[in-house]
């Protein structure tokens, strides 16, 4: 059996009381609380390196936490030890003859397996072995959102891999696989979200990755659309001659994919045939002139199909797509890449692209290494980030695998997102 340290479980009576000492004084950065309710408690984990420490506060008097709480008071209550299979360490511990509190795995925190040795089989001490969630939790669900007098429609065209190490550049993966846990190619799961804004017009903005993709990328990139985009609409009451307007955050092929489709006879055309179609001016130059940096990314039977049909408008910076609807550079990413911003009645969403492509994405230098411009991402992020905070705008978040948007929010110098979707 193959195990290392995974955390260890401390229970406290006064959660206040450890968070001052934990959070405050120490000045550890405490995750967002999850209430396994098998177990009848609530687990705060607080990471500290590899390792973490978990702070279990009891929901129930006749909890085990409890119960070790009245007994002995707050303090450590076991370490965790992870597993690769927990299933065969069971049986292997049950051939030895190890005394057990779980004869079988049971659900724990974070999405684990999880069961107890008996302290009396370990010295004293009650281990826990933990067999880590083996994928990235997954939200595809189309949701609505009344903004002022904009209705806001999340959508989910699948989900893909790409590199971990090149979604983070400099970043360590001992940092992000916390996060967002890599497979056994180093791939990180991402969302492909576009979103509908209806207002004036029905717009969607951005179209994933569609369904040209030969087999050999689709392998590459893991590219999963067993849900997508269509399905999507449909969930929404939509289809594709619904859309009116369809805007380009950027031209890389996991935005713009779904822009063109292949028509009975193979020939390519636009997916949306009643829609007009807008993108950046300068984008579309740097697009249709790719060279070796960026070629990957921008294929042109995405794009170049909507101009010969005569359904593209290039636009240039802080132009209004419709009443509410603007574009802004932020740069960083491409040389020219926007995000959208949406207002109405005072209420205001972003939808960030690839600016901030998760919510992990979030502290400032956290940039990809895809980035061509670094720097001008970093100052944008820099600026924008204290004005979303303080205007409380809501978020969209293209390629988080497990939330479409949410809200910044900031206390002590940390930054979190609030789930709203």
């Amino acid at each position: 059996m193959k195990a290392r340290l995974d955390h260890i479980g401390i229970a406290v009576k006064d959660l206040n009381a450890a968070l001052a000492f934990y959070r405050d004084a120490l000045g550890l950065e405490v995750e967002a609380s999850e209430e396994v309710a098998s177990q009848r408690v609530r687990a705060h984990f607080i990471p500290v390196g590899e390792p973490a420490l978990e702070l279990l506060e009891a929901t129930a008097s006749d909890s085990a936490i409890a119960r070790y709480i009245e007994k002995r008071g707050p303090g450590i209550h076991h370490i965790t030890l992870r597993v690769e299979d927990i299933h065969g360490a069971l049986v292997q511990l049950k051939t030895k003859g190890v005394r057990m509190v779980d004869e079988v795995a049971r659900p724990g925190a974070e999405g684990a397996l999880v069961a107890f040795i008996h302290p009396s089989a370990a010295q004293g001490v009650l281990v826990e072995l933990k067999q880590a969630v083996s994928s990235t939790p997954r939200f595809k669900t189309t949701t609505r959102h009344q903004l002022g007098r904009l209705e806001l429609i999340a959508l989910s065209d699948g989900f893909f891999h790409l590199d971990g190490g090149a979604m983070f550049g400099v970043v360590p993966r001992t940092l992000w696989e916390k996060r967002l846990k890599p497979d056994d190619r180093n791939r990180i799961t991402m969302g492909l979200r576009p979103l509908i804004v209806r207002g004036e017009r029905t717009l969607l903005i951005d179209a994933g990755c569609g369904d040209k993709m030969d087999a050999k990328s689709a392998g590459i990139y893991g590219l999963e659309r067993e849900y997508h985009l269509d399905h999507a609409l449909a969930d929404a009451g939509l289809t594709a001659e619904d859309i009116e307007l369809v805007l380009a955050s950027h031209l890389h092929f996991d935005h713009v994919g779904g822009f063109t489709a292949r028509d009975e006879s193979g020939r390519l055309v636009p997916r949306f045939p009643r829609a007009h179609y807008v993108a950046h001016r300068e984008e579309w130059e740097d697009a249709t002139h790719p060279h070796e940096r960026n070629r990957a990314s921008y294929l042109q039977e995405n794009f170049v199909p909507l101009a010969e049909a005569g359904v593209l408008e290039l636009v240039g910076d802080a132009t209004e797509i419709m009443p509410g609807v603007t574009l802004r550079r932020s740069g960083g990413h491409t040389r020219h890449h926007q995000v959208v911003m949406i207002e109405s009645e005072g209420e205001t969403a972003v939808f960030a692209a690839d600016m901030y492509p998760t919510s992990v994405h979030l502290p400032d230098p956290w940039l990809m290494g895809y980035d061509l411009y670094p720097m001008d991402t970093l100052g944008f992020k820099r600026d924008f980030a204290q004005e979303a905070i303080e205007r409380e705008y809501l978020v969209f978040f293209e390629h988080d695998p497990s939330l479409a948007a949410g809200r910044i929010r900031e206390r002590d110098g940390k930054r979190t997102v609030e789930r709203v979707i």
